[in-house]
Order: structure tokens, then sequence, then C-alpha cells
């Protein structure tokens, strides 16, 4: 998720009780809760050091629990300046293992996923159920905790004794986020039973994805996987009716001695290990075969920052002559 997204969540769960348990809650949950995104910038030294280093330590459960244990310290350590009222630390720990851990399950939420057991396992993790700017669930965490200050306003505006308990208002926020991620995850199930269900140009699919192309639970973009194409279609689901025939199909390209020479390389292997949906493009050149690889996830309302591709160029004899990985617009601009 986005880092404004991050820091309402954390403000909504210390006022949902969290505050009560130590003081400096708030703050803790913040800094807990924003920590895991200094993976950005991993995007300095470029494309390569962001593929193995974004959303893999930092939202990993090792990580978490590191953010969650230096969080702590720090912030009981600064608070010695105040002996009047220090910070026990298994409270401080407690609070901050909140913060980190909502931060990794809201990006398991979208469509780039996380490395959770990194470096014991390399697999990522992507429940593909929100876009990475989820308007829907800003609001709802927004009007949790704006709305109680609005009525104490007006209640102190009025002359009322009765004060509104912020504490409730937050913690309905949290569950109704709860409810529409889940509510999500039925219509999700839903899209990518309607994609398997179905032929394309006669042939069954081998893999299929529905992301999410847009805020609405009703909209997926789906990702679909056949013996020879790869396509890709909008997924109507409850309003409207799915139409298989409009998926639009590309073509997979004629395996080669190049295309195998590309695959193989330190580039390829990097990218291909991340990409779920990867689609290769060859174009013939004076020098040999330039091979692009993309991703398909991120050909499909990609999330800001994580289009990437891989750029392999083999000579006529099928060897690697140059081989990059290169960012998508964000970065380029």
């Amino acid at each position: 998720m986005d880092p404004l997204t991050h820091v309402v969540v954390s403000i909504a769960t210390s006022r949902a009780g969290l505050n009560k348990i130590t003081r400096l809650a708030t703050p803790m949950l913040i800094v807990s809760g924003v920590a895991a995104d200094l993976d950005w910038l991993t995007a300095l030294p470029g494309p390569r050091a962001f593929l193995q280093g974004h959303r893999t330590f930092t939202h990993s459960l090792l990580g978490t629990a590191a953010i969650a244990i230096i969080t702590a310290l720090c912030f009981t350590i600064a608070a010695r300046k105040h002996p009047s009222s220090p910070l026990n630390f298994p409270r401080a720990l407690f609070v901050c293992s909140v913060g980190a851990a909502f931060h990794v399950l809201l990006d398991l939420t979208n469509s780039y996923g996380v490395k959770l057991f990194w470096p014991f396992n390399q697999k990522w993790l992507a429940w593909d159920l929100v876009v990475q700017f989820d308007l829907i669930i800003l609001l709802i965490l927004a009007a949790g905790i704006l709305l109680p200050m609005l009525f104490r306003l007006v209640g102190e505006e009025i002359g009322a004794q009765r004060k509104t308990k912020g504490v409730v208002s937050a913690a309905l926020a949290i569950a109704l986020v709860f409810a529409y991620v889940g509510a999500r995850y039925i219509v999700h199930d839903r899209a990518l039973t309607l994609m398997n269900s179905r032929l394309y140009n006669g042939a069954p699919p081998l893999a299929v994805g529905a992301l999410p192309g847009s805020p609405s639970p009703f909209h997926w973009a789906g990702v679909i996987i056949t013996e020879s194409t790869l396509l890709r279609v909008d997924v109507p689901v409850i309003i409207g009716n799915y139409d298989p025939f409009a998926a639009k199909p590309f073509y997979k390209p004629e395996e080669s001695p190049a295309l195998d020479a590309a695959r193989a390389s330190n580039t390829a292997a990097l990218f291909l290990s991340f990409a779920r949906f990867p689609r290769a493009r060859v174009e013939r050149t004076d020098r040999g075969f330039h091979v692009e690889i993309t991703d398909m996830r991120f050909e499909t309302g990609s999330p800001p920052g994580h289009s990437m591709s891989a750029v392999i160029d083999v000579d006529g004899r099928a060897h690697v002559i140059h081989e990059e990985l290169k960012f998508g617009d964000l970065f380029q601009k």
C-alpha cells in the first residue's frame, strides 16, 4: 500500500485502544508502520538492487520482528530522558509489533507481493485483492478518525455534555476495512472461477490471474495463459457479463536458440523468479536479436513504480552480448 494509508492505519490502530497501553503509542505505531518502506531506497542504485531488495527483508517475518524490536528499543532509550515517565519495553514492543505486522499484512493484499519467509524461502506471496492506493480503505479509516472529532466539536458548539467515543469509531473503521478486503476476496475468487470455466480460442487456460484493476470490487483485470497465447481481458463480476471472446491475445514467440539464451541469462533468471505472467517479445536486429521480457501484472493497472522489464541482446550465434533490467515509466521520468 501507499505510505499515506500506512500512516492512517497506524493512527486508527492507536485510536482503537493501543494508545491506552503505553504512552507514545501513536508515534511508535507510525514509525513501525512505515519503516518497511525504507526499502524504496534500493531504487537508487538501480533496478537490479530494487528487485532484490524491495519487499524482501523489510517485508519478511524476520524483518518485521527486527523493525518492531529496533523501534521499541529506540523509543525506550529516548524515553530515559524523562525518568518520571519511562517506557515499558515489553509494552512498547507489543505496540511496535502490531504496527509492523499491519504494514506487511496490507502489502500482501496487492499484486506486487512480498517475500514473507525471506531468506529461508524466496517465494513471492501476493493476494491480488486491492489496488496499491485504495481510496475506499483510506476513506473508511479517515472517517473512523475524523468523525468523532467532528461530533465532539459540534457537541461543544451546542453545549452537549456527551462525548463521542473515538475508540469505538476507530475500531469499527478497522473492522470495516477487514470486511471490505474479505468481500473483495470472495469476489476475486468468483473472477478466477469465471476465467477458469472458459476456453480461449479453443484452448483451456493453463494459469489465470484476476488483478485489481480499479477500487471497484466488481471489476478485475484478467490475465490468462494458454499453450500458445497470453490474453488480457476485463472481468466484470456480478455487474455485467464476462465475455471471453473480448480477450486481447498476445502470441508467444516461437522457441529459438536466441530466446533460450536470453532466458538463461542472469538478468532474465532474476526477473523470471519474480514475474508471474512473463511475456517475451523477440525482435531481429542488425546484430542478432533483441529480447524484452515483461510481467503482464504490470501491464494491467500497474502499481506506480513497480513496472520493470528484462532486456537481453543476443548475437547470431545465440550468445548474450548485453543484458539489463529497466524500470518502468515512473523512474524514467
